[in-house]
């Protein structure tokens, strides 16, 4: 008789736990589908799964592919579920300007992510919004600009850096070598005098390291695992994996520019500023007390980072991918070596007045531009407000992706959109055209704040290496084009020759 109770009771008990746990996985269900339901009025999009949302229908190796693909069945505005957040991805040249520039006052701000949260602490100039933002913008642009960015003063300190890495090819002697470290390390050398007041020699390994670890970083925060992390941050923040060992990496970054930050306070002198950290602390100094005053010193430490890495990583990115096509189409590099001695010559060093007179050099590098696609998805925007777009409402608070990708190889604006052709940006007389769908540094209010830097120094590096070297892959070897996708989108590894001419 008592083992007949204890058994009733057995099984009163487990059937009580199986009900338990279905119960909790039905609430749990019926709660995110409540809460994340797609809004009335708002653009439509793949099928969410629970707790995921649509983080598996996307291919993060290819992001950009899998989302101007979703784009042909969804429509140019669209929306995604990442996690238990909602974003809209915007494709095509006129929903992008009309986004972007139309209203651009209203997707200006950038969404509060996690991970950039944890690495920027909003300050900055390219993570943070609002009043902050524009005052560091206005800053960084003016001081940019005082140290000679879209000048002509600023052309001997890339045409200088230039004879470093020329002689750093020149000692292979025409046999392979990858230009990855010493694209990047003359790149960053740039961008390090505006910021820090001087260069890094080639063999300074500390260097080295940090510039090689950009490309890895920004890759990872394009993966699965970042928007894992934006998802579920205090989770993630517990756990080891890659996204702990990125953190370092950044850490490090900073680390690096405190370092530097502290010389320049032992010998720094407030009346003759030498670089952009002197300047940001005599702003700091000048700004103390002032109700609406962003300038201190970490808001410095993440500025400068935010120079210091957009402004090697893009760059650097843009060459190598220029330098692979070169070898892969030898007919065009010929032609372009052709466009070089009728205009420069051997017996002097380009000049960016020379550009003008270059219009096939000038179009070769915006195909450059365009096909290398450096920046696929661009970086995220946010609305500030309820907006109209497509036809949809876009609440206030929603994370805007601009698909540049889309744009960069639109079928409706390009000839040849897939195709490697210098002729998108010539007239049939051979003059160098603008093309309104040529927008790899993005539009609006968040346009690249480095734009004029990178224009001019890929001009002049990219001008100066055709006048002293000829590119080939090496015997045997095919170019090829495949990439490793990320925030910035890089060649995969390859080795080139350089010969001089």
């Amino acid at each position: 008789m008592m083992d007949s109770i204890f058994s009733l009771i057995g099984c009163f008990v487990d059937w009580d736990v199986k009900s338990f746990l279905l119960f909790t996985v039905v609430f749990i269900l019926t709660a995110d589908y409540i809460k994340n339901r797609r809004p009335a009025s708002y653009p439509p999009g793949p099928q969410a799964f629970p707790i995921v949302g649509n983080m598996f229908s996307v291919d993060h190796k290819r992001c950009h592919e899998s989302m101007t693909q979703l784009a042909g069945k969804y429509g140019d505005v669209y929306s995604l579920r990442m996690g238990q957040e909602w974003v809209v991805v915007l494709n095509g040249y006129e929903v992008l300007k009309e986004a972007l520039v139309n209203q651009g006052d209203s997707v200006a701000d950038r969404p509060p992510l996690p991970m950039l949260q944890d690495i920027s602490e909003e300050l900055g100039i390219v993570f943070n919004s609002g009043h902050m933002w524009k005052q560091q913008r206005r800053f960084a642009l003016s001081t940019l600009r005082y140290f000679g960015i879209g000048k002509k003063s600023l052309e001997p300190v890339i045409l200088d850096e230039f004879t470093h890495c020329s002689t750093e090819v020149q000692s292979f002697k025409g046999k392979p070598f990858d230009p990855k470290l010493i694209i990047g390390n003359a790149v960053s050398n740039i961008i390090c005098s505006l910021v820090f007041g001087h260069r890094f020699e080639y063999t300074d390994e500390k260097f080295r390291k940090l510039i090689s670890w950009f490309e890895i970083a920004l890759q990872f925060q394009a993966s699965i695992w970042t928007q894992f992390y934006n998802s579920f941050p205090k989770l993630m923040r517990c756990l080891p994996g890659p996204h702990q060992t990125v953190l370092r990496v950044w850490k490090d970054v900073k680390d690096f520019i405190r370092g530097e930050l502290k010389e320049h306070k032992n010998n720094w002198d407030p009346s003759d500023p030498r670089d952009f950290i002197d300047c940001y602390l005599k702003e700091i100094q000048e700004s103390k007390g002032q109700a609406d005053n962003t300038f201190d010193e970490e808001n410095l430490v993440i500025s400068v980072f935010d120079l210091f890495v957009a402004g090697s990583e893009t760059t650097s990115t843009t060459l190598r991918w220029a330098f692979l096509y070169m070898a892969k189409y030898p007919e065009i590099q010929a032609k372009v070596q052709a466009d070089i001695n009728r205009v420069i010559g051997q017996s002097r060093q380009p000049s960016m007045e020379d550009r003008v007179n270059m219009p096939y050099t000038d179009a070769v590098l915006h195909e450059v531009m365009r096909m290398s696609n450096i920046v696929p998805l661009s970086l995220p925007h946010m609305t500030n407000k309820n907006i109209q777009l497509g036809g949809y409402t876009i609440p206030k608070g929603t994370t805007i992706i601009p698909n540049l990708t889309s744009v960069l190889y639109d079928k409706n604006e390009w000839e040849t959109p897939f195709t490697f052709n210098p002729g998108h940006f010539l007239t049939e007389e051979g003059k160098f055209v603008k093309q309104a769908a040529f927008m790899p540094f993005s539009a609006g209010k968040r346009v690249c704040l480095g734009e004029n830097l990178a224009r001019m120094e890929l001009f002049l590096f990219f001008t100066s290496f055709m006048q002293r070297f000829t590119v080939s892959m090496p015997a045997g070897v095919k170019a090829k084009l495949d990439y490793q996708f990320g925030v910035t989108m890089a060649p995969c590894p390859y080795e080139i020759c350089a010969t001089l001419r």
